[in-house]
Order: C-alpha cells, then sequence, then structure tokens
C-alpha cells in the first residue's frame, strides 16, 4: 500500500509538472501581476496621462523576470518579447484592468475569492520560472552554483528585483525601497527556494525535479493565498530567521538604538527651544543711554 501511494505520488507530481502554463496560468499570472501594479500610488493617473508608460511599467511587471534573467546570462534582454501571444495577452489584460468601461473587469478579478485562485494559480508559474531558469544556467554552466541560483531568484522575483527601475518609470525614486534592503515574502521564498533546486540540480538533494516543483509549489501556494486572504505581510520564515540570525550574525547593535534616541532628543530639543537669558542691568542702561542719543540727534 505504501509503495503503491508513493507512486500514485510520483505520478501526480510528474504529471502536475507537466502541465502547460500557457495560457490558463500565465493568465492568471498577468492579472495579478498588473494589479499589484495599479495597486501602485498614482498608477491610475498614469495610465491617462501616458497610457504607453503604463503599458511599459505592466510589461515589466508580467516579464521582468525574464528580462533580468537574460541580462544576467549575456542574453537580449527583449529576447521573450518576440513570443508575440504572450505579450498580446498581457497588453489585452492590462488594457482591460485600466481600461474596462465601469471598471468591470477590474472588480471581478480583484473580488476576493477569484483574486485568491488567481494568486494560486500565479504561485505555479512562479516555481516553473525558478526551476527553469535554474535548468537553463545550469545547462550553460555546470559548475556555476551561484550563477545557477542568481538566475533561478531572477526568474522568481524579478519583477520585485527591478522595482526601483519600475518606479522611475512611474516618476517615483525610492531608494529605501530596495527589495534587496527590505525583502518581501515572495523574494525570500524564491532565493529559498532556487537554493534547493540549485541542489537538486546538482545532485546533493535526493528528490526528483517533478517531486521538487509540486512539493514547493504547494508550499506557495498555503503561505500566499493565506496571506492575501488575512491581508498579511507576516513572513512564515520569520520565526525561523529569529532564532538563526543572531546567532550566525548577530543581534541589533545597541548603537541604532542611542542614535535614535540622540535624534529623538535633537527633535525635543528643537521644538521645546530654551528661552531667553535675561538681559543684564548694564545692557538696559546701554540701550537707554542709545535711545536718548537718537532722540537728541
Amino acid at each position: 500500500m505504501e509503495l503503491a501511494g508513493a507512486l500514485q505520488l510520483g505520478e501526480l507530481a510528474s504529471a502536475f509538472a507537466a502541465l502547460p502554463v500557457f495560457p490558463l496560468f500565465d493568465t492568471a499570472y498577468f492579472i495579478v501581476s498588473v494589479l499589484y501594479l495599479k495597486y501602485e500610488p498614482g498608477a491610475m493617473e498614469m495610465s491617462r496621462k501616458s497610457p504607453f508608460a503604463s503599458w511599459l511599467c505592466a510589461m515589466l511587471h508580467c516579464f521582468g523576470s525574464y528580462i533580468l534573467a537574460d541580462l544576467l546570462l549575456g542574453e537580449s534582454p527583449i529576447d521573450y518579447f518576440s513570443n508575440n501571444s504572450s505579450v498580446i495577452l498581457a497588453t489585452a489584460v492590462w488594457y482591460l484592468i485600466f481600461f474596462c468601461p465601469m471598471n468591470l473587469f477590474y472588480k471581478c478579478v480583484s473580488f476576493l475569492p477569484i483574486k485568491l485562485i488567481f494568486v494560486a494559480m500565479k504561485e505555479v508559474v512562479r516555481v516553473r520560472k525558478i526551476a527553469a531558469g535554474v535548468h537553463h544556467a545550469h545547462h550553460r554552466y555546470h559548475h556555476g552554483w551561484f550563477i545557477m541560483m542568481a538566475t533561478g531568484w531572477a526568474k522568481g522575483s524579478g519583477v520585485a528585483l527591478l522595482s526601483n527601475f519600475e518606479q522611475l518609470l512611474r516618476g517615483i525614486w525610492k531608494p529605501e525601497t530596495n527589495e534587496i534592503l527590505r525583502m518581501s515574502f515572495p523574494t525570500k521564498a524564491s532565493l529559498y527556494g532556487t537554493v534547493l533546486f540549485t541542489l537538486q540540480q546538482t545532485r546533493w538533494l535526493p528528490i526528483s525535479e517533478a517531486n521538487l516543483i509540486f512539493f514547493f509549489t504547494m508550499f506557495m501556494i498555503v503561505c500566499k493565498v493565506f496571506m492575501t486572504a488575512t491581508h498579511s505581510h507576516a513572513s512564515p520564515f520569520a520565526p525561523v530567521e529569529n532564532f538563526i540570525c543572531p546567532v550566525f550574525f548577530g543581534s541589533v547593535s545597541s548603537g541604532h538604538t542611542s542614535h535614535h534616541h540622540d535624534q529623538h532628543g535633537a527633535s525635543h530639543e528643537v521644538s521645546h527651544p530654551p528661552p531667553p537669558l535675561a538681559k543684564s542691568k548694564e545692557e538696559l542702561n546701554e540701550g537707554t543711554r542709545k535711545r536718548k542719543a537718537k532722540k537728541a540727534e
């Protein structure tokens, strides 16, 4: 029975890994990506003032991971745009979300139960892209572990890593929002996932690629759907990171606290300046003599 169950699970994983992502899953991926663009401040105003800039931002949201991965591997960054079907599909999604009459399409796809389905389907595409990126890099650099991880990470979260460039297209510059400084859950999960796929590709992880795709996809779907449904930004990796990071990288320096305290104290002093010193009797007499001299003149 256990062997039969294992065989059935292996067949399920193989069938899942062979499932085509175009056009159904890609459509869901484009819908969620353009929805996130519409949530950005000023995105609606930009779509009215400069539709071309809005379209470029939407294409960056949809294909930014491919662009970044191609740049890392020394290939043409616009190579993926030769896929006319995907570009036309993404353009249609962008137009419907931003310009559909009465905003009907946006209201339908942003309805939470429907949106959760699209979010789950997007994670299927994300994991496939991570696996494909690692496999592609392994084909060119058989022993380049870091190249495999960088390419897989770019394929999984390239849009977030290019967020500052996308902000420039919208006329915004916020370097403090750099994704590497403050990683979101998809970026961290893509990084951890690309490590697993690199270990699997180099035969250090004793699991088939199909099984790894299946299990990691299920993990991503459960986490992302739960976070979207509850509007939570808490990372499921936080408990492990809070335990491991202080051991290997030390705790937060106390200098940051003192610096914050110094800043708070300085601002407190600025907001409440000390009262001016009272003038001495000599200064008052000197002022009286000057006024009398001016009257005499």
